[in-house]
């Protein structure tokens, strides 16, 4: 591997214009001694053509199926750069970001998937989410999606994801659990080169075109299964799948449902907290938003 090969950074974005030039001016800020570009897909809105005046920025539309997923492939395709990166327009790269990502990588020449832990924004607060190793395997993510390999942490070998890893998939309900779905299929090849430490910051909350689109929620959930039966096999695994799909439920006033997601849950792991909480939703002893608060207050969620 060059020592210091392009990196070509997507940023899907709808509107959110400011948020979307904070997000360039911290992948703008790298120390990274290498070529940054950087392609900003408009995804169901007209693009703003006035990005282009920063240097390294392209502006395109989504010319894929509408929706995250698609707004990614599009900046994938749309680049020959070696290595390609994430960014969601509400997120922001810390400036050594990418250089330590690169050198760790540099020293595992058989490696396809970098990702750092995140510092969560939520309200006042800041969190720091680390994984504790600087290796995620797929074992571990078979247990739990780590939602501190987020997707704005990730740097991927493009020629994995155009003949191996594959695109992002298309085909996932909203796009809902995509970067969970594309760690599980990076993961079954290789492990996850992690810096583990906080070099992105998450803006965590309603800044998510999906935050509550619960019905849609259940459906990538189950959809996820189908697609990963090691995933519904693990009783770790398919007892936080069910227990998310219980909270679902419970928060769109489904109390039937949300009682046989939750009893899957605890069948799998009986002590997956998510069905207890999934079933004070349901019974309406506690409010869905109150439960999603307090988590997103310590940088967690359902």
């Amino acid at each position: 591997m060059s020592a210091y090969p392009t990196v070509s950074v997507g940023i899907p974005t709808r509107d959110r214009p400011e948020l979307v030039r904070r997000a360039i001016d911290g992948i703008g800020s790298q120390a990274y001694s290498g070529p940054v570009e950087i392609i900003v897909v408009f995804d169901g809105t007209e693009p703003d053509r006035s990005l282009e005046a920063i240097p390294g920025v392209r502006v395109l539309r989504n010319d894929h199926k509408p929706g995250l997923a698609g707004a990614r492939n599009t900046a994938i395709l749309a680049t020959s750069a070696p290595w390609v990166a994430f960014c969601d327009d509400d997120d922001v790269w810390e400036p050594d970001k990418l250089a330590a990502q690169m050198s760790m990588l540099s020293a595992e020449p058989s490696a396809e998937f970098a990702s750092t832990g995140i510092r969560v924004e939520f309200g006042d607060r800041s969190t720091v989410r680390r994984a504790g190793s600087d290796r995620v395997t797929h074992a571990q993510l078979l247990r739990s999606r780590m939602s501190m390999i987020h997707s704005s942490t990730f740097l991927i070998r493009r020629a994995a994801l155009l003949d191996g890893i594959g695109l992002v998939d298309e085909s996932i309900p909203a796009g809902q659990n995509e970067d969970w779905d594309l760690l599980l299929r990076a993961s079954a090849r290789n492990d996850i080169v992690h810096v583990d430490r906080p070099l992105v910051r998450v803006l965590w909350g309603r800044t998510s075109h999906f935050s509550r689109r619960w019905d849609v929620k259940v459906e990538a959930l189950e959809w996820l299964l189908e697609h990963h039966p090691d995933l519904a096999r693990d009783p770790h695994g398919a007892s936080l799948v069910y227990g998310q799909m219980a909270f679902a439920e419970a928060c769109l006033g489904q109390r039937r449902r949300a009682g046989a997601y939750a009893r899957q849950a605890l069948r799998h792991r009986p002590f997956q907290w998510r069905a207890g909480a999934s079933l004070l939703v349901a019974a309406g002893i506690v409010d869905g938003e109150t439960v999603l608060r307090a988590l997103h207050r310590f940088g967690r969620g359902v």
